[in-house]
């Protein structure tokens, strides 16, 4: 049985287009997150959103997401990522959505 801080999925929305791809997205969130806890926020969650981006950031395929990304934003299409992991664990899940 996981502890209640194990157990906690946590989920990040990553917004690519055009210009900002779901990595450099990903590393701006990184950089953002990591400020505001050197500025001394505390907010629930948020070492556990740190650590899912970090590990994103060095384990995903960032190749394969901007394939499968671009071909539909250069349609013109909003494409959406839905980043998920458990705190604690080293293991996570990307969704992409894609909508008109």
């Amino acid at each position: 049985m996981m502890d209640a801080v194990q157990g906690r999925i946590t989920r990040i929305e990553l917004l690519p287009d055009l210009s900002y791809c779901v990595e450099t997205r990903a590393k701006q969130e990184y950089a953002t997150i990591m400020s505001r806890i050197l500025s001394g926020d505390q907010s629930p969650g948020i070492e556990e959103r740190l650590d899912l981006l970090k590990t994103f950031l060095e384990t995903a395929d960032f190749s394969q997401l901007r394939r499968e990304s671009e071909e539909h934003m250069i349609k013109g299409k909003k494409v959406k990522f839905l980043l998920s992991g458990f705190a604690g664990h080293s293991e996570w899940s990307v969704q992409m959505t894609v909508e008109d």
